[in-house]
Formats: structure tokens, C-alpha cells, sequence
């Protein structure tokens, strides 16, 4: 039987939500090992000028506890 965990995260990049998404992955990545799963769970943007300037995600990553 595996133990699962979840934390959750916000993340942004100036590229899109994708990139924002991968951001936190990698992030997360650097001090959690055996990550299985990332849910995205919301999306926002900040918006300067008429255009979006930065956009940001909330996700929850799962990984496995050994």
C-alpha cells in the first residue's frame, strides 16, 4: 500500500498558465521526491496596460511517501 500526500502551491509566469503549472512542478520538485500528479485547481491573471502581465495558477501536486 503507498502513502500519498498533497501540498498546494501558487506559481505564475509571464508566459501562460501551462508554463506557470510546470513553474510549480519544478519548483516542488527540488525538495519533494516521487511526484505523481499535479491538479490544477484555479487560474487568475494580472492585467497591465490592456494586457495580461503575469499569469498565476493554484495547483496541488501529489507524491508519494516512501
Amino acid at each position: 500500500m503507498s502513502v500519498l500526500k498533497v501540498i498546494e502551491l501558487l506559481a505564475n509566469s509571464n508566459e501562460s498558465w501551462e508554463d506557470a503549472a510546470k513553474n510549480a512542478v519544478a519548483h516542488a520538485s527540488k525538495s519533494v521526491n516521487n511526484i505523481r500528479s499535479v491538479y490544477v485547481s484555479d487560474q487568475s491573471a494580472t492585467v497591465k496596460d490592456g494586457k495580461i502581465d503575469d499569469y498565476r495558477v493554484n495547483v496541488k501536486i501529489t507524491f508519494e511517501v516512501k
